[in-house]
């Protein structure tokens, strides 16, 4: 039975920042989001980089001649590909210096999902009753939490609560890691910037997604954190793994365009 994402994205400037730094990419078998950093220029550049490069993914990954080792090997090593191409960008052009960029993406493979992830752009599953956290928060907060220092409620409200530990900048020297999960159809898979993640606890994510058609989600979804001030882009990726065999075009949001 072929499976695939069905996937409704938005992208959004928030009412605060100048430029919109995170991109995203939208297909049928690989989804994913890169907030960028380091300035309005810098910052789209890094995240276009990312999105970009996992785009020229999407292809290969779905064809049937590629094995399963192969396919893994391709995810993880386009994380240095992106870095390489940062630290390239930034030494032709000094402007750019100090511009990186989180990434969370997602394949659909036959029985499974693959997530790839740096920095603390989230990656959640909606199983129908409950929304679960399958990405770690690569942040400062997120080690405190771990070690007990801080409370959920306190790293939520905290100031520097987007503090990364991880992410892409050119040199950042990551072993990055691939998370295999069972999927079947009808999971529904949430990607988001921290411009939503940083305004929504998970609970009020949750009411949200309980209260919508799941044609609406995440239009509430931009509604909530813009009644919240939208401080932050936000991108909001909802999808769900169905059986239809009309394929999703690519396409790509925000600064990727």
């Amino acid at each position: 039975m072929n499976r695939s994402f069905k996937t409704i994205a938005q992208s959004e400037l928030g009412l605060v920042r100048e430029g919109n730094e995170d991109a995203a990419l939208v297909s049928s078998n690989l989804i994913a989001v890169a907030d960028g950093m380091g300035g309005h220029v810098g910052g789209e550049v890094a995240s276009k980089i990312a999105i970009n490069s996992i785009r020229n993914l999407s292809d290969v990954l779905s064809n049937p001649d590629v094995d399963s080792e192969s396919r893994e090997d391709l995810l993880l090593n386009v994380i240095f590909s992106i870095d390489q191409e940062i630290s390239s960008r930034t030494e032709e052009n000094r402007e750019l210096q100090g511009m990186g960029t989180t990434l969370t993406a997602l394949h659909l493979c036959e029985k499974t999902v693959e997530l790839l992830h740096v920095g603390d752009s989230r990656c959640y599953r909606w199983n129908g009753k409950k929304l679960t956290q399958l990405s770690y928060d690569h942040t400062v907060m997120q080690e405190l939490l771990d070690q007990g220092r801080l409370t959920p409620d306190e790293v939520f409200n905290h100031p520097q609560r987007s503090l990364l530990t991880q992410a892409l900048m050119g040199d950042s020297g990551i072993d990055p890691l691939l998370h295999v999960f069972d999927a079947e159809i009808g999971d529904h898979f949430l990607l988001c910037s921290d411009g939503l993640s940083s305004v929504l606890s998970d609970h009020e994510i949750t009411l949200i997604i309980k209260k919508n058609k799941s044609i609406d989600v995440v239009r509430a979804l931009i509604d909530a954190v813009y009644e919240k001030g939208a401080p932050d882009n936000a991108t909001i990726l909802w999808s769900e793994i169905v059986s239809d065999d009309t394929l999703q075009p690519t396409e790509v949001l925000g600064a990727a365009k």
